[in-house]
């Protein structure tokens, strides 16, 4: 069994939201180029996903919203040939290009041949390098630079497809990851925990008191040891509780004291510390499989150095 499977895809570099867009290719080449420097990159097993099929996607959102953005998608092009602007915009923050869609399918089948994977006993932990991310993307709609719900997506994959009975979603993203609450809420086989600034993007924060969700806010400034405290107090009860047969994480990295998109104070090391103890949860439950997807993180020299410190600890490195 190989250590941690690193995937990622060159089409994920092209979808684009604009000049001067947080969510921007060079955030993968940042990572990047922080593994090659470090080394990193010599201890992971790098895969190429295949995109999402149509009946992935239906796992977790309707047929409605996908059809949509692929119309808009082909609408796009057209325009484009007839000399129209390289990009429609969805809401204020977020946007397609001719790209997207194929990179959201990326994005998603990342998460899935992950879950595959590692459910097969070939890696014991994966991280998917990909974008555009997920975990704003609701069961009908697109939104906060999100399309699809890639973690979402796998989770209901493993429960599904792979028959698990029991799975866990961590999102340590600054923001909540409202578009997985609302495909989640309800589902017993999925437990979604998280921490998230409050109050923050999207407005309202948690707004499901479902039974198998434990979103925690936070107020702005907080420091990484109170959200070790957190996790320690509040999440790894509950996740050795659910007892997961497989751990999947919403890894955004913008909750970094040096990321402007939120206000949070955490640093590398908080970043190492909350992975190991999720990888303690995933030894005791899970026989150590954990299956990781970029979410937010948007200085790029921070966002490199917490991927670095996430995959190293996942690698054992």
């Amino acid at each position: 069994m190989g250590h941690t499977a690193y995937y990622a895809h060159p089409t994920c570099f092209k979808h684009d939201m604009g000049s001067g867009h947080p969510e921007c290719p060079q955030r993968l080449s940042a990572i990047e180029d922080r593994l090659l420097i470090t080394g990193l990159d010599m201890a992971l097993q790098r895969l190429e996903p295949a995109p999402a099929a149509l009946a992935d996607l239906e796992l977790a959102h309707t047929r409605m919203h996908i059809a949509s953005l692929r119309g808009l998608t082909d609408v796009l092009k057209e325009d484009m040939a007839a000399g129209g602007p390289a990009h429609a915009q969805l809401d204020p923050d977020t946007s397609i290009n001719e790209y997207t869609y194929q990179a959201a399918l990326l994005s998603a089948g990342a998460a899935i041949a992950a879950t595959d994977a590692v459910l097969a006993g070939e890696f014991e932990n994966a991280f998917c390098a990909t974008r555009p991310p997920g975990h704003h993307a609701c069961r009908d709609k697109a939104m906060g630079f999100c399309f699809f719900n890639n973690v979402a997506i796998a989770a209901k994959h493993a429960v599904e497809r792979h028959g698990l009975k029991r799975v866990a979603i961590i999102d340590f993203d600054v923001h909540h990851g409202n578009g997985t609450e609302d495909i989640v809420a309800g589902d017993e086989r999925i437990l979604m925990v998280s921490f998230y600034q409050h109050p923050f993007y999207p407005e309202g924060g948690s707004r499901s008191d479902a039974s198998n969700l434990l979103n925690v806010p936070v107020p702005a400034y907080t420091k990484g040891m109170d959200i070790r405290e957190l996790v320690d107090s509040v999440w790894v009860p509950r996740l050795l509780e659910h007892a997961p047969e497989l751990i999947f994480i919403s890894a955004g990295f913008d909750a970094h004291r040096e990321d402007d998109m939120g206000q949070l104070g955490l640093v590398e090391q908080d970043y190492v510390w909350i992975t190991r103890r999720i990888m303690d949860v995933a030894h005791e439950c899970a026989k150590g499989r954990v299956v990781s997807c970029l979410e937010g993180g948007y200085n790029l020299s921070a966002l490199a150095r917490s991927v670095e410190a996430h995959v190293r600890t996942l690698a054992d490195v």
